[in-house]
């Protein structure tokens, strides 16, 4: 082709080719997962429907137990359990229930149906040796159900001791064991009816979750087949003409329009951002060295500010806000960002245009008053004067501040760093005597302090 390849259509091919295996690879990792969902299912499905077949065999031994204490011992304690479990527990009927909600179930469900008969057959014989252990203690408070149940006449003209031996008798002896071997018959019988029903269902279960884990496994590996080809087509058409066009760039010219079509479209588009940078590089340099906040300089602008600055005709000003922390957390952070804003505001309407008003942190500031003599200290605490006044009596719905200030001229130092030192030195003094004030830091002989302080609170 004369323009060569078009890479736009090329990869848009890519694109829709990947799009429709990644949707196949979703589906299949939806199939994968729905598939070992419902393994779990099914066993999840299997211990409910065993652990119900147990409760049933579980509740009926709690009945015989309580049924033969009470035979021994005559404490109807043991009375008041048996039927708080037969009638407001209730676990074998539960049980039955909860294999009620399984359609497939009706194999189990029948087996457990026929383990409550029999459970129930056996109550008939429990409620009779209640009856003897009730006549035999001369009980008169017991369950209404119990005085349905009518002794025969050979069994109340026992005496209290051969009515007891009798009840004992009637829940322990051969007979009673017999229906309690029928109960856990039918549970067993239940319970093999769930694993049969259960290794069925995991065995369709693990057959489709294998097809549908090696279905997963043919798209990664497709998925991987394109990617790398991806990766060979985008090297071979796209990566090599854009290494030589980075040359182009690195050389800080423009790229020449040659090449396919999207290389060429790519080349004027680039040549024409290139003019529009070299227009506008001021304007990025602007946002790089001033705080987006407050419109000063931020720290890297004060940097680069003292790196060319006269420090010899400089005076530097420390300021900070006092008790800047508690306006914070008694007015919020977005009244500290307004009153930060409007400290510049007020510094740049009280110092000259050619003076430099930098953030270097939070609340701190520092002013540099450029071209000034060592001799200017009145013109300065007249200035933070007036700042401080304006400051104290806002008229913007602000709440009032003030500034402390730590004031040092470059003619004291050579070094940037020791007159920012010294600044901070001053600022430190200002806090020491209350803040809403300023120091002036002069060197004579030893270093010492010359403090001058205006509205200290």
């Amino acid at each position: 082709m004369k323009n060569g390849l078009s890479l736009r259509r090329i990869h848009t091919w890519m694109i829709v080719i990947a799009v429709i295996l990644s949707c196949i690879m979703v589906f299949s990792t939806y199939r994968v997962m729905r598939s070992f969902i419902h393994l779990t299912d099914v066993t999840e499905e299997q211990m409910v429907l065993e652990n119900a077949a147990h409760e049933l065999l579980n509740a009926s031994d709690y009945l015989t137990e309580r049924v033969q204490r009470f035979t021994i011992t005559g404490d109807p304690r043991f009375m008041e359990e048996y039927f708080a479990e037969a009638f407001e527990t209730r676990r074998r009927e539960k049980a039955v229930d909860i294999m009620k909600k399984d359609p497939d179930a009706a194999a189990p469900l029948e087996a457990l149906r026929e383990a409550m008969s029999y459970s129930i057959i056996l109550m008939n014989r429990e409620y009779y040796a209640m009856r003897l252990v009730i006549d035999a203690k001369g009980y008169t408070q017991y369950p209404t159900l119990l005085r349905s149940v009518s002794l025969r006449q050979n069994d109340a003209a026992l005496s209290p001791a051969e009515k007891m031996k009798l009840a004992t008798q009637i829940v322990m002896d051969d007979e009673y064991y017999k229906e309690k071997d029928r109960i856990r018959q039918g549970i067993q019988k239940s319970v093999a009816a769930i694993e049969t029903l259960t290794h069925n269902a995991k065995e369709a279960a693990l057959s489709d979750f294998r097809v549908d884990l090696s279905f997963g496994r043919t798209m990664i590996v497709l998925q991987i087949l394109l990617i790398f080809f991806v990766v060979w087509l985008t090297s071979f058409l796209g990566i090599s003409p854009i290494l030589r066009a980075v040359e182009q760039i690195k050389a800080d010219s423009p790229i020449p329009e040659v090449g396919a079509n999207e290389f060429r479209y790519l080349a004027q588009a680039y040549n024409k951002m290139y003019s529009v940078y070299k227009s506008s590089i001021e304007h990025l340099n602007f946002k790089a060295s001033h705080d987006e906040l407050t419109g000063a300089y931020n720290r890297a602008g004060y940097e680069l500010l003292l790196s060319g600055m006269d420090i010899r005709s400089t005076y530097m000003l420390l300021f900070d806000v006092d008790h800047f922390k508690t306006i914070n957390d008694t007015y919020g952070h977005e009244t500290g960002d307004k009153i930060l804003i409007k400290l510049v505001k007020v510094l740049k309407s009280h110092f000259r245009s050619d003076d430099y008003i930098c953030r270097i942190g939070g609340d701190e500031f520092v002013v540099f008053m450029v071209h000034s003599d060592e001799m200017q200290r009145s013109l300065i605490e007249s200035k933070i004067s007036r700042i401080n006044n304006e400051l104290a009596n806002p008229t913007d719905g602000l709440p009032p501040v003030s500034i402390s200030a730590g004031i040092a001229h470059g003619i004291q130092t050579e070094d940037a760093a020791k007159l920012f030192e010294k600044c901070d030195l001053a600022l430190y003094e200002s806090k020491k005597r209350g803040r809403h004030t300023y120091t002036f830091y002069r060197k004579s002989g030893d270093d010492e302090m010359l403090r001058v302080s205006s509205n200290p609170e």
